[in-house]
């Protein structure tokens, strides 16, 4: 994988330029997207020129490769929302946080696959660690190309799981920051009560460093020796849904990383958390009802399950 903390500390350093960077990540491109499918659109002619121009050392992001997915809206190349609905929509401006990363130096190489809408329908993005094995969703596109070397940044979006969970299956860093720290204006709301954007990386000082860098935030994490990591191992209510091989596997995660110098500590968590995932689903079934593309496409049955949950939780509401 590549680091977006190491390769700008080389580039500042002189070692390395940002058109090197982006020919790293345009070899790692040609060599596996074809068969992890990490990319809906790349432009490597104008991120090369972009990376000849880039200003050094003024911005803090150095002229690196980024990746967006492709529910952020971007001025120069279309976004689709995974969606045939979309094919060929050309946003009139970039959405707040593609604005915001080019103000940072950071160079947008091409959007990344989502599940359809940030959804429920599955995308045609592998993981890279295991071409039979999914990515995750709805954010797959960008962890997959972190995980396959072929970007050191890329944002992606939650709305409950699609940020922490892809990282996870792609073994990649994603932070999914507090609500609306980084804006979402200009991103395809699934329930713009709970959609957050976020940032993946090779690792937890390179998210930081990136988020730090976009932001304007003192976030980065890399400016002294790092402590030993505490780690809440947590059995919500959804523990025994889990099977026995899955709660074998946290339990042994959790003795590895004590065994490492990690300090771990069983949390049980209050009940009212119990309450806030059931309002969770609601809000967001909700929500998802209310987004105009639901009312012009005929869904999936799962959407469609969805959607009716939602509008009897409308009904609800009006009563």
């Amino acid at each position: 994988m590549l680091s977006a903390l190491d390769l700008a500390r080389r580039i500042e350093a002189g070692a390395l330029t940002p058109r090197a960077v982006v020919d790293m990540c345009a070899e790692a491109i040609a060599a596996r997207d074809k068969e992890i499918g990490a990319f809906v659109v790349l432009d490597l002619v104008a991120a090369r020129q972009a990376a000849e121009n880039a200003k050094l050392p003024s911005t803090p992001l150095r002229g690196l490769p980024v990746g967006f997915k492709d529910i952020f809206d971007t001025a120069d190349f279309p976004t689709q929302y995974g969606s045939p609905i979309y094919a060929g929509f050309q946003p009139r401006a970039d959405a707040a946080a593609v604005a915001l990363t080019r103000r940072a130096g950071g160079i947008v190489i091409g959007k990344t696959v989502t599940t359809e809408f940030a959804t429920m329908v599955p995308a045609v993005t592998r993981n890279p660690h295991n071409l039979a094995h999914t990515p995750g969703g709805s954010s797959s596109g960008s962890c997959a190309a972190i995980a396959a070397g072929m970007l050191p940044i890329a944002f992606g979006s939650q709305t409950a799981g699609s940020v922490i969970r892809p990282a996870a299956f792609c073994g990649i860093a994603g932070f999914k920051p507090s609500y609306r720290l980084i804006p979402t204006a200009g991103v395809k709301d699934v329930a713009w009560h709970l959609d957050t954007a976020g940032v993946f990386g090779a690792g937890v000082a390179d998210v930081a460093f990136v988020t730090a860098a976009v932001t304007g935030r003192d976030l980065r994490v890399d400016r002294a020796t790092p402590a030993p990591p505490r780690i809440a191992l947590v059995r919500s209510h959804l523990w025994p849904q889990a099977s026995p091989a899955m709660q074998q596997a946290l339990e042994s995660a959790a003795r590895s990383a004590a065994a490492a110098g990690a300090k771990v500590v069983d949390v049980t968590l209050p009940p009212i958390l119990e309450e806030a995932y059931a309002a969770q689903i609601v809000i967001q079934e909700y929500e998802t009802l209310l987004g105009p593309h639901l009312r012009i496409r005929s869904p999936s049955r799962p959407s469609r399950q969805a959607i009716a949950r939602g509008a009897r939780c409308r009904d609800r509401h009006h009563h």
